[in-house]
């Protein structure tokens, strides 16, 4: 469904065993990007009344997660550690469009944005599925739904103001580079991406 061209390293959900806190404490950290990476779309294309519309919504559930991993982490009395650099999502904006056309540029922080929902929803899925405690299986599960949702809302919102035909080959381009990325990182436990 989701059209990843390499899937994550069974061995990422052992290793996210091994470090629950920092798990949590990054994907956190993820949750409150996506708010921001929202927010901030809002804020560059506010004449687009579909996708404000569509984002606001998105904007308060991405928060409500948020707050969803603090209160996993307190109950298990464990704290909200240090936000790092997400090396993932670093590289992947490296591929953004420079220059050139507006709508290029806004193609791509769109399909940016699905991508990283994308490999989160197949992440949260591993974990749903493989982690050793049984209660983060259960709330990853969760997660793992609604970021199939976010990632197929971003496609959408493209589709809404591009060809589908356009939004297809870039599309396409956004997953080769991905594999390309996810190929040069290290295998970490610790983060989400």
């Amino acid at each position: 469904m989701l059209g990843l061209k390499l899937a994550t390293d069974p061995r990422w959900v052992n290793l996210a065993s091994l470090s629950i806190e920092e798990i949590l404490t990054d994907h956190a950290f993820c949750e409150q990007k996506a708010t921001t990476n929202c927010i901030s779309l809002i804020q560059l294309y506010p004449e687009r009344a579909f996708l404000v519309d569509k984002l606001i919504p998105i904007v308060n559930e991405e928060w409500s997660h948020f707050k969803m991993v603090l209160d996993e982490l307190k109950k298990r009395k464990l704290k909200l550690g240090k936000q790092r650099q997400d090396k993932y999502v670093v590289a992947l904006q490296k591929f953004l469009r420079k220059g050139g056309r507006e709508e290029d540029r806004f193609l791509d922080r769109l399909l940016l944005a699905a991508l990283i929902e994308a490999r989160s929803c197949e992440r949260f899925r591993l974990l749903s599925l493989d982690i050793s405690d049984d209660d983060l299986k259960h709330f990853y599960h969760k997660l793992m739904i609604s970021e199939a949702t976010h990632y197929r809302l971003f496609i959408d919102i493209a589709e809404k103001y591009f060809e589908k035909d356009a939004v297809k080959v870039r599309w396409q381009e956004w997953l080769d580079y991905e594999t390309k990325v996810l190929g040069e990182l290290e295998l970490r436990g610790d983060r989400i991406h």
